[in-house]
């Protein structure tokens, strides 16, 4: 093998195992701890499914669930506020330009943490939450730190087509779903969730 194949290599292997001690390193809060269990959920996760109501035919007036990057702030700066890079070209954001109420879904199962634990996605253990609310477009010194927040966990982005007329948007939180444990799913008003801290701080807290 070449050198720079060896390199590549050696590279693709430490990525591997990088990701792999992260996931392994998540220490989930006690399910107890709701609002953070909701906080440390919305920093992990790099995607959700959001689901607007449909403006166009045949299923205007239905929900219609799509795939979009998140992020709340650079890893380890967690905000709980889910940033978005728009664009008008993309068929749920003209939902949204239409109607801006829509609900946000995230899951560890897209981390490896409920593989590594022998959970399924469904499972309750499976941590997931589900954010009600409205996105909406940000502007000035909070569009520069959503620029931030996803530049730095989805680098691709900085590379995607400038004709695109791409904005920052925010999902602006009204309500708060977790389901992480047994029991039935549990209800976080959005001055709980934002008051928590998704890590333990030095001192323990």
């Amino acid at each position: 093998m070449s050198a720079p194949g060896r390199l590549a290599l050696l590279l693709l292997v430490g990525m591997s195992w990088a990701a792999a001690s992260f996931a392994c390193s998540l220490q989930i809060p006690p399910h107890q701890e709701v609002a953070r269990v909701a906080r440390f959920v919305a920093h992990q996760c790099d995607w959700a499914s959001m689901a607007t109501i449909s403006t166009h035919k045949p299923v205007m007036g239905q929900p219609f669930s799509n795939v979009f990057s998140v992020s709340d702030g650079p890893r380890g700066s967690s905000t709980g506020v889910p940033y978005l890079y728009l664009t008008s070209m993309e068929v749920s954001v003209q939902d949204l330009q239409v109607n801006p109420q829509a609900s946000l879904s995230m899951s560890l199962a897209q981390t490896d943490y409920c593989k590594q634990q022998g959970f399924d996605p469904q499972s309750p253990l499976c941590a997931h939450i589900i954010l009600s609310g409205s996105v909406i477009q940000v502007n000035g010194t909070e569009a520069d730190y959503a620029q931030k927040a996803l530049f730095s966990r989805h680098p691709e982005m900085m590379e995607w087509p400038k004709d695109h007329d791409w904005f920052f948007a925010k999902f602006n939180i009204t309500q708060v779903w977790v389901l992480d444990y047994f029991g039935g799913i549990k209800m976080v008003s959005p001055e709980e969730y934002f008051q928590a801290a998704p890590h333990k701080k030095q001192n323990g807290q």
